[in-house]
């Protein structure tokens, strides 16, 4: 008849309250340095971050930037075999590190990524001494185009490729020169082809009319 005299209920349910604190006090233990380390619950412990499970693509082309696609075009020229002897001379800095570079994207040939145009300048008078093309081609960008007789420069235009190529008579000086053509390319069959180019003669400067034969 122990069991009716609250002697032994009375120990067994002191056992019981320690454990039960016990096991709070470890609860809240363990909630306590979830908090401390910045924890975020269960998605802590749930699938890995992308950046975790996503392969590294060491097949692009270095000096690719991020998620945005951009990529440094003066890295781009320097490791390009294509790139002649001359215009290497050409790819240095003007002031500090600054190199004559610029860079453009846009949609010519269609690829899943943006293609990506890059004209080499003189640091001097800013006249292009090379203009590029790259296409994003497994995994990597590959030269598709490239233009090296100065002075020339490329742009984007609706889709087309149109690249400027200044002429000069004798005796112009590098700032004036007497005209340009102007050369329209298009991505056809894998590659660029000429649609149509013109030829632009640059008039005469202002107050300055044309010369009269007496």
């Amino acid at each position: 008849m122990r069991g009716l005299t609250g002697a032994e209920p009375t120990g067994r349910w002191a056992v019981q309250a320690a454990f039960t604190a016990v096991a709070v006090f470890a609860a809240l233990a363990l909630f306590a340095s979830g908090c401390a380390t910045g924890g975020t619950g269960a998605r802590d412990e749930g699938p890995a971050h992308a950046d975790s499970v996503a392969p590294a693509t060491k097949s692009v082309a270095p000096r690719t930037v991020g998620a945005s696609g951009r990529v440094d075009g003066v890295e781009l020229v320097k490791d390009d075999p294509r790139i002649s002897a001359e215009v290497r001379r050409e790819l240095k800095p003007c002031v500090g590190d600054e190199y004559p570079v610029d860079v453009s994207y846009g949609d010519l040939t269609g690829g899943s990524a943006a293609d990506v145009v890059v004209n080499v300048l003189t640091c001097g008078d800013a006249v292009g001494v090379g203009s590029y093309v790259y296409r994003e081609e497994h995994g990597r960008y590959e030269n598709v185009f490239k233009a090296e007789e100065p002075p020339v420069y490329a742009e984007i235009d609706r889709g087309d490729l149109v690249v400027t190529k200044q002429v000069y008579e004798k005796g112009d000086p590098v700032s004036s020169p007497s005209g340009e053509n102007v050369i329209t390319y298009r991505w056809i069959s894998g590659r660029f082809a000429e649609r149509y180019r013109t030829h632009n003669d640059y008039g005469s400067a202002v107050g300055d009319g044309p010369s009269s034969t007496p």
